[in-house]
């Protein structure tokens, strides 16, 4: 179980990152810098992580995944929102 919180609390720490990301395109509504398939790739990872935990029975760390997918979604969503915007300026 003391594995399963420890990587739990890696999810959450790894979602405030990416929180502080959203908050950072949110104030500046320009994109800088992306790398798109490793943007990509950390998504899907985040959505296997939603079906690979509870089949381990890690709660914890699907807990933490749900905090991490939400926080990749609310950033892509603003990724494609201001990249959409700024192309029409």
């Amino acid at each position: 179980m003391i594995i399963d919180q420890i990587n739990g609390m890696f999810e959450f720490v790894g979602s405030g990152f990416i929180w502080y990301n959203v908050y950072t395109l949110y104030k500046d509504q320009e994109i800088k810098g992306v790398y798109w398939p490793a943007i990509i790739f950390f998504i899907l990872w985040s959505i296997w992580n939603l079906i690979y935990y509870p089949n381990l029975d890690q709660y914890w760390s699907f807990a933490g995944s749900i905090s991490l997918i939400i926080a990749d979604i609310a950033w892509l969503s603003l990724a494609i929102l201001y990249s959409r915007r700024n192309k029409n300026v």
